[in-house]
């Protein structure tokens, strides 16, 4: 249980959020950035390839 009622829904909200980010960003073929492993990866980037695998993620 949150500390705060306010907060109770912040994480579900964030969620959502980059959700619709990283849509919109595969739609407008533009860069979607996050910190992934010490590193920064447009998960944009990602391509389908046969087998519902992804391949290609770019990293900086």
């Amino acid at each position: 249980m949150p500390i705060n009622e306010e907060l109770a829904g912040i994480d579900a909200a964030l969620r959502r959020a980059a959700k619709a980010a990283h849509l919109l960003a595969r739609k407008t073929k533009t860069p979607c950035y996050i910190w992934k492993d010490g590193q920064i990866v447009d998960i944009a980037a990602r391509k389908k390839v046969s087998g519902g695998r992804t391949e290609g993620k770019k990293t900086m």
